[in-house]
Order: structure tokens, then C-alpha cells, then sequence
């Protein structure tokens, strides 16, 4: 190849973007975004709109059943009083991991005093398994994801009081 003529152009990484597009199969995701200095990756897959709501509002399902222990005030989502804690969030988009294997004693319970740095759940992105710590001590209040559960950026997983 000239060397010239791919002067500026934009090296692409196939077996990342095929590891991307694999992740979005698995996880059930509809858009994946990686950014390596000015390089930035998207991959992303068009849903219909009746098989996108679904998946767009399963991971809250679990949210309303934390709703009874407080009465929430007039007007507020059961996911918003469910999250009014100290919530530690999904740093990456990946899929949580409540033990260190299948078969394991979950990391904690609800109940559970954690200190700061203990390790509470494991989110896999891009087959790496990265630790999810406690940024203080505290009792774990809420665990917001079932073990398994693809998870978003910022999303919250624990509540930790």
C-alpha cells in the first residue's frame, strides 16, 4: 500500500469493533462508544420501537418493590425514592456480576456493613472483570441489579447508608 494516500486516515480496529458488536448482542444494548484519545468508536443497532421499550425500562422492574419501606413524597418515581441514598454507580457500561464466579457467595447482602474499599459486585466490559468498591463505609440498604443484569454509565447499583 501507499503510505500516501493513507496519510490522516483513520486506522480501524475490526476485532474491536466486532468485540463491540458482540457486546451489544449479548448485553442487549443498543449502542456501544469507545473513545482512545481522538479516536472514538460507536456501534449502535436500530430497534423498533415496540421491542425497544422493553428493554429500554427492564432494568427499573426491580425498583418499585423498594418503594413500600418509605412513602415517597407526591409526584416522585418509585426509582427516584429508591436511589435517594448514598448510590454507588456503574462507572462503564458492561454486565454486573454480584459474586467473583458462578456458584459464589454474593460479595454482600443487604444488611451487610461494608468499609471503604471493599469490593461490593464486578462489572464485566469488553471480557474484563472490573471491581466495583465501596467509596466509604456503610450498611448496604439496596442492591438496585440482579446478578447478570447488563448496566449503563452512571447507573446506580448499590445503596449504601
Amino acid at each position: 500500500m501507499n503510505d500516501k494516500t493513507n496519510k490522516g486516515a483513520m486506522q480501524i480496529d475490526v476485532d474491536l469493533v466486532r468485540e463491540l458488536a458482540e457486546m451489544l448482542d449479548s448485553t442487549q444494548l443498543s449502542e456501544i462508544e469507545v473513545e482512545d484519545g481522538d479516536r472514538k468508536i460507536r456501534v449502535a443497532r436500530q430497534l423498533h420501537a415496540a421491542a425497544a421499550a422493553p428493554a429500554l425500562f427492564a432494568p427499573a422492574a426491580p425498583a418499585p418493590a423498594a418503594a413500600p419501606a418509605g412513602a415517597p413524597e407526591a409526584g416522585a418515581s418509585p426509582a427516584t425514592v429508591a436511589v435517594n441514598g448514598n448510590a454507588v454507580k456503574s462507572p462503564m457500561v458492561g454486565t454486573a456480576y454480584l459474586a467473583a464466579e458462578p456458584g459464589a457467595a454474593p460479595f454482600i447482602h443487604v444488611g451487610n456493613q461494608v468499609k471503604a474499599g471493599d469490593t461490593l459486585l464486578i462489572v464485566e466490559a469488553m471480557k474484563v472483570m472490573n471491581p466495583i468498591t465501596a467509596p466509604s463505609g456503610g450498611t448496604v440498604k439496596e442492591i438496585l441489579v440482579d446478578n447478570g443484569q447488563p448496566v449503563e454509565f452512571d447507573q446506580p447499583l448499590v445503596v449504601i447508608e
